[in-house]
């Protein structure tokens, strides 16, 4: 059976936007709640079961990792994102990906700029991110100058290069990480949430996190009752060692913490 949810449909090429100049745009959809209960349930015709039925088979299936269901499920965006995000995103290698190409287009002259708020000093205990705290505005502020100045001189030498008529593979070569680039890119629903819960994840990039959070919001649409179930024992779930598991069981009898250093504060910060 084809599946066609209404509140979806009304997505269908829109675009959304995500920071200052990228957008996350729903392409197509294949499937639903209803195509996951399908699968799962191979030799029942539609209808055999309750929502609230249905509802508990998909918990089930999210909650004990029998993933082959999920990847019935199929959905195609089309995004607009800086390159150094792009960069990022393609680690996620169960997707399928097609982009624009320097060799053939004309790159449009739009960088990102960051704002404000998230123009940060190098965090002192997390060697690939930032601190949670902005700079001082005043410093922000000359950041965003010193980054707009070195676009614009790029942009110029890109453009003379085009003029003098050298081949569009070479002008591009010198275009920065900030260039945004575009690409479509489809990827099923069980790959699609593992995908989510890296990239939702506090410690994710600032700027991915945005997209994945644009994304999301799309999947709740095409497939509520998965992506509660996803949410619940996925994203805010937790996913405790043998250790940790003897550490709760003795907290909980009234005994130490037999965990230290490390270990502890990790233990810790899952149940924060």
């Amino acid at each position: 059976m084809h599946s066609v949810v209404p509140e979806a449909e009304r997505l269908l090429d829109k675009e959304f936007p995500v920071l200052d100049h990228g957008f996350v745009r729903l392409i197509d959809y294949m499937g639903s709640d209803d195509r996951i209960v399908q699968s799962a349930r191979v030799s029942y015709g539609e209808g055999t079961k309750t929502y609230r039925q249905d509802k508990g088979l998909i918990n089930y299936l999210l909650r004990n990792d029998h993933t082959s269901p999920f990847e019935q499920v199929v959905f195609t965006f089309h995004l607009k994102m800086p390159i150094f995000v792009a960069r990022q995103w393609v680690r996620h290698r169960t997707g399928r990906m097609n982009e624009i190409s320097g060799r053939y287009s004309v790159m449009k002259d739009e960088c990102y700029i960051p704002d404000t708020d998230h123009i940060a000093l190098q965090s002192e205990d997390n060697k690939q991110g930032r601190k949670n705290e902005p700079v001082d505005y005043k410093t922000a502020v000359k950041v965003q100058e010193m980054l707009e100045a070195e676009h614009k001189a790029i942009f110029e030498t890109y453009h003379e290069l085009l003029d003098m008529g050298i081949a569009r593979e070479i002008s591009r070569i010198d275009l920065p990480l900030s260039l945004y680039t575009e690409f479509y890119w489809q990827m099923d629903l069980h790959n699609l949430f593992h995908f989510l819960a890296l990239r939702l994840d506090a410690h994710a990039q600032y700027e991915i996190r945005e997209y994945a959070k644009r994304i999301f919001e799309m999947v709740k649409i095409v497939c509520p009752i998965a992506a509660e179930a996803f949410e619940n024992h996925k994203l805010n779930g937790v996913s405790l060692s043998g250790s940790e598991k003897e550490a709760v069981r003795k907290i909980i009898a009234g005994e130490e913490n037999p965990l230290y250093g490390r270990e502890k504060e990790i233990f810790l910060s899952k149940l924060n």
